[in-house]
């Protein structure tokens, strides 16, 4: 009877079967189950979100050099895109956005709208990315990278002078009129496991003058 007690105890019959599972293990199971598809369902439709999402942003781009106008990339979107930046050793096109918010942040790179226009030849162009998603890139960038910008008055070519961390409590990114520059900026440390730290990754390129860029082509 001892041996019979410790049987039944342990969830087996006496006679050595597994007893039947009790309704709120099935419905644990099930649930389980459920959440298991759930995820998997999610995981596979993000990257055909993304896919799609960029299709229709360069659609835009394209209709928006061709006329100069703002053209959304979804009827309901409130952004609309202003440039694309173009990174060919590390084979990087993507489209930027109007607005620096997380609603345009989401879908590709955001230009700081209190920041020059892309295009306009004066003063500091402001591009911001997430380290993880559009602006990953940043990390591999060398000193001396070239990057276009193309806008709607035409193509911007550039080259990386500096990179830095700073911590944006204490550090403002000047906008001012003299020369033309560009500034990508993303959170850091790329790795970071918690969003929405102080610290920004700060790449500054200075414009190449089409004169420049001739004679270093000939070169």
């Amino acid at each position: 009877m001892k041996n019979s007690g410790i049987r039944q105890a342990s969830g087996t019959h006496p006679r050595g079967k597994e007893a039947p599972p009790s309704p709120a293990r099935r419905w644990l199971g099930r649930a389980l189950l459920a959440a298991a598809m759930m995820v998997a369902a999610n995981a596979a439709w993000l990257p055909a979100k993304a896919a799609l999402a960029q299709q229709l942003l360069h659609s835009s781009w394209q209709l928006a050099q061709a006329d100069g106008g703002a053209h959304r990339p979804w009827p309901w979107a409130d952004t609309h895109a202003v440039a694309r930046l173009v990174q060919p050793r590390l084979g990087v096109s993507q489209v930027v956005l109007a607005g620096d918010s997380g609603r345009p942040l989401a879908f590709g790179p955001g230009w700081a709208e209190s920041s020059a226009a892309p295009g306009s030849g004066t003063g500091t162009t402001i591009i911001s990315g997430h380290r993880d998603t559009h602006f990953a890139w940043l990390r591999d960038l060398r000193r001396g990278d070239a990057i276009t910008l193309e806008t709607p008055q035409g193509p911007r070519a550039f080259t990386v002078a500096a990179m830095q961390v700073v911590d944006s409590r204490l550090h403002r990114i000047a906008t001012g009129d003299d020369g033309a520059s560009l500034v990508l900026v993303t959170c850091w440390p790329f790795d970071a496991t918690a969003p929405r730290g102080p610290m920004r990754y700060v790449v500054t390129l200075a414009r190449v003058e089409r004169k420049a860029l001739a004679t270093d082509e000939r070169g």
